[in-house]
C-alpha cells in the first residue's frame, strides 16, 4: 500500500519478554523483576543515578517542596508498563524511566494506574504531573501538552497462531477485517485512517475498527474469535506472542507511516512549569548509562535515542 514503509521485526532488533502471573502475595522489587523476565535488577540501575543540580535548580517551588510528583500510567501493557506478582507494584520500562527521572531530580515518583484514554484529561485537570506511556507527539495532543521525547517504538499486528486469515500489513488483506485498536492510541486516530484511505483506493471496505481499553482485554477477544487481529505497540504484541505462542502470532513486517517516525514521548499540562526540569532531567538521564541499561533490561534497548526534544 502506497502510503506505508515497512521495517522488518529483526531490522528493529524486537526482543521477547518472560511472562508474569497476576496473583499471589507480595514480592520485592527485585523479585518482581525476575518474575517479569526483565534482566538484572532495577536497584543495581538505579543506584548510578543521583540528582542532577542543574535540572532540580528548574523544579518549581512548590514541586520541590512537596518532594514528589505522579505519573500517570494504563498498567495494562507489558513490557512497558504493567503490575507485579502481588498484582499491585508497578513496573516496566516507561515505570523504571519515571522512577529514574525522579532520582535525577531528587523527588518521589507516584505511579497511578490510569484507564490510557482517562490520562490525557486527568493530566489536564491536575491530578497527575506527567505521563510515561508510549505516547506519539501528535500535532492534536500538542494543543492540549507539553511533551517530552525519549524513545522510539513501533506498532505491529497480533493474529490468531496460523494466522487463518491470511493477515499483513503489507498489503489490503486487513481492508474490512475485524481489527482492535486502543481507544486514543496512535493505531486508532492515525494510522487506522491511512489504512482505510488505502482500501478506499483499492476499492475495499476499510478496516473494521474495534475500540477496546487495552492491550489484555483485547487480546482476551482474539483468543476468543471474535476479533480478526490486534495492531497495537509492537513491544506489547511481542511480548504476548512469547508467552503464549500456541494462541498468539506477531506479523512481520511492522507497520511505519511514510512521513514521520515512532518517537514517543512524555506529556506535560500545557505550559506546565515542570516541562523545563523533566526535560533537562531526561537528557541528563540519557546521557548516563541507565538510560540505556533500562532499555536493554527490558529488552527494548534497539529504541533508544541520544537527544531528548521538548515539543510544546
Amino acid at each position: 500500500m502506497s502510503k506505508w514503509k515497512i521495517l522488518t521485526a529483526a531490522s528493529l532488533g524486537t526482543v521477547v519478554l518472560a511472562s508474569t502471573s497476576a496473583c499471589g502475595g507480595g514480592a520485592s522489587s527485585q523479585a518482581s523483576d525476575e518474575a517479569s523476565g526483565a534482566k538484572g535488577s532495577f536497584e543495581d540501575v538505579a543506584a548510578e543515578v543521583k540528582p542532577d543540580p542543574a535540572a532540580v535548580d528548574l523544579l518549581p517551588a512548590d514541586i520541590k517542596e512537596a518532594g514528589k510528583i505522579t505519573m500517570a500510567a494504563d498498567l495494562h501493557y507489558p513490557p512497558t508498563s504493567f503490575l507485579a506478582e502481588d498484582n499491585k507494584t508497578p513496573i516496566g520500562y516507561n515505570v523504571d524511566i519515571a522512577k529514574l527521572l525522579g532520582q535525577k531530580l531528587g523527588l518521589e515518583v507516584e505511579v497511578k494506574n490510569v484507564t490510557w484514554d482517562n490520562v490525557i484529561p486527568g493530566i489536564a485537570a491536575g491530578r497527575y504531573d506527567f505521563t510515561a506511556t508510549n505516547m506519539t507527539p501528535t500535532p492534536e495532543r500538542l494543543e492540549v501538552l507539553d511533551m517530552i521525547t525519549y524513545w522510539a517504538a513501533g506498532s505491529s499486528l497480533i493474529v490468531q497462531t496460523g494466522n487463518p486469515e491470511g493477515l499483513s500489513l503489507a498489503d489490503d488483506s486487513i481492508c474490512g477485517k475485524k481489527i482492535a485498536v486502543m481507544a486514543g492510541s496512535s493505531q486508532q486516530q492515525d494510522y487506522i485512517p491511512l489504512i482505510d484511505e488505502d482500501c478506499e483506493a483499492a476499492g475495499q471496505q476499510p478496516v473494521d475498527s474495534v475500540v477496546l481499553g487495552n492491550v489484555e482485554g483485547a487480546l482476551t477477544q482474539l483468543v476468543a474469535k471474535r476479533l480478526d487481529g490486534v495492531f497495537s505497540d509492537t513491544s506489547q504484541l511481542a511480548w504476548a506472542a512469547k508467552q503464549q505462542p500456541q494462541s498468539f502470532e506477531l506479523l512481520s513486517p511492522q507497520y511505519q507511516k511514510e512521513e514521520g517516525d515512532d518517537i514517543v514521548a512524555l506529556g506535560l499540562e500545557k505550559d506546565s512549569e515542570l516541562t523545563s526540569a523533566l526535560h533537562a532531567a531526561m537528557q541528563s538521564l540519557m546521557d548516563s548509562d541507565a538510560y540505556q541499561e533500562t532499555l536493554d533490561r527490558w529488552g527494548l534497548g534497539a529504541g533508544a535515542i541520544t537527544t531528548s526534544e521538548a515539543l510544546g
